[in-house]
């Protein structure tokens, strides 16, 4: 679920109208940035955040360059298959992921009968994704997402994760202190953008909230719903060809990384 590189044109201006006010900052302009806050809140409110929720969340909300240096520094993904797998599908994800399905094993049972999805693809992604919860990344996601809402490059698209992420704090499954993650906004151990979280976060340990940092089952059920979601079907395998890997495929776009999910899931299986 990482972000691709847009090629979409940086645009030099961004417009936003707001209670048939219009407002126009400059994107590039670090300065522009509480004016371009303060108009986005009324956006938020008009979008049924509470003001509870806004002063929570964007009351001390400033701009982040480290964010913005991320998102420039961005690269083209070089590496082959087989130099990204033996790097990533490493004898200790392994070993790891073989010693959580055995430590969850009444979770990912349970996991199978609802969505169907097997503990070692799901291991698989957490694995690489994060290295099992271990490096979920230490961002302020509100912040982050703050900045590239502003930025011209992808403001469309962080604007409203930006608020996706703000009834993720209203509906009670996180505070914005607790919401931290990578550059771009992916929250949690299997690192859902806001959108996604909304769609398909459980609550699967029955505790009331839907807690994708913290709380390993509604890490695992989550990113089972999310595959699901995707056609996952029951059963079938998720090598290339396979009728499970174009799921594979949904969960990142890129070739090599979908490959290498699939391959340490084998691997974590036993099957290779």
């Amino acid at each position: 679920m990482r972000l691709l590189k847009s090629l979409l044109p940086v645009c030099l201006t961004l417009s936003l109208g707001l209670g048939g006010s219009a407002f126009a900052a400059s994107c590039s302009d670090p300065s522009a940035f509480p004016a371009w806050l303060e108009d986005y809140k009324q956006q938020a409110a008009s979008e049924g955040i509470s003001a509870g929720t806004i002063q929570a969340a964007l009351g001390n909300v400033t701009y982040d360059r480290e964010t913005i240096s991320h998102d420039r520094g961005q690269k083209v993904f070089r590496q082959t298959f087989e130099q990204f797998s033996a790097r990533m599908a490493n004898a200790y994800r392994i070993s790891k992921g073989k010693s959580l399905i055995k430590r969850y094993a009444d979770v990912f049972d349970r996991i199978e009968r609802e969505y169907g999805v097997p503990a070692p693809v799901i291991v698989a992604i957490w694995g690489l994704q994060t290295d099992f919860g271990a490096y979920i990344g230490k961002f302020e996601t509100i912040r982050s997402l703050a900045t590239l809402a502003f930025d011209c490059r992808r403001s469309d698209k962080f604007r409203a994760e930006l608020t996706d992420a703000l009834r993720i704090v209203q509906r009670g499954d996180m505070s914005p202190d607790s919401m931290r993650g990578a550059w771009a906004g992916e929250i949690g151990q299997t690192q859902f953008m806001p959108s996604s979280y909304l769609k398909f976060a459980v609550d699967f340990d029955g505790n009331g909230r839907r807690d994708l940092v913290r709380s390993v089952p509604d890490v695992l059920a989550s990113t089972a719903k999310y595959l699901k979601s995707y056609g996952w079907q029951p059963g079938q395998a998720w090598e290339p060809g396979d009728p499970n890997y174009p799921v594979l495929q949904e969960w990142n776009k890129s070739t090599v990384y979908s490959h290498t999910i699939a391959l340490l899931a084998d691997k974590i299986a036993g099957n290779q």
